[in-house]
């Protein structure tokens, strides 16, 4: 059975490394170079040595097992490509968005577009280089999201990692399915 997952958030949190170190095929990218024009729009933070950007979307696909496969579509992170995340998101069981902890005020569109399409989704701190800048109760705070929306902490380098945060959103999903399907 197929599932179309999002991986989202916002700009150089690690979407598109998420996508390529789980994807058993080579993930489709839509990379572009960043030129001078972004300067002052693209912000990757102080500590990425970022040089490209999403321009549309990245696609990977994983099988879970051999009724399970996960199609993996990555947003784009700056607001000017936001119009392509309802396209993206139509079909999608779930999401995963992707947070950097040192750059929180990011992560409020994605997670905003998720509660206002009623989509299921986990909230996962990418852990750059296995440091976190607030613990994960902090971030829940100033994220102002409830005891229901997963958090977790993983790291978008590893795969087994990727693997561990992309079963919290399904389990997620299939819990809103179960509930859906009673009431």
């Amino acid at each position: 059975m197929p599932v179309k997952i999002l991986i989202a958030g916002g700009f150089g949190v690690g979407k598109t490394t998420t996508v390529a170190s789980i994807s058993e095929i080579d993930p489709l990218t839509t990379e572009a170079e960043m030129t001078i024009a972004g300067i002052g729009v693209d912000d990757p933070g102080q500590r990425s040595e970022k040089t490209t950007t999403t321009v549309a979307m990245d696609f990977g696909c994983v099988t879970i097992d051999r009724s399970l496969k996960l199609y993996l579509f990555g947003t784009p992170g700056q607001a000017r490509f936001g119009f392509m995340w309802d396209d993206l998101a139509r079909g999608a069981l779930g999401a995963l968005v992707v947070v950097d902890s040192g750059r929180l005020d990011d992560c409020y569109p994605a997670i905003d577009f998720f509660e206002r399409a009623g989509l299921p989704f986990v909230v996962g701190v990418n852990a750059f280089d296995g440091q976190l800048v607030h613990d994960l109760g902090a971030i829940r705070w100033a994220l102002a999201i409830g005891e229901h929306v997963p958090l977790v902490q993983f790291d978008a380098r590893d795969r087994l990692s990727v693997r561990d945060a992309l079963l919290v959103v399904l389990d997620r999903a299939l819990d809103r399915a179960t509930r859906d399907k009673r009431g």
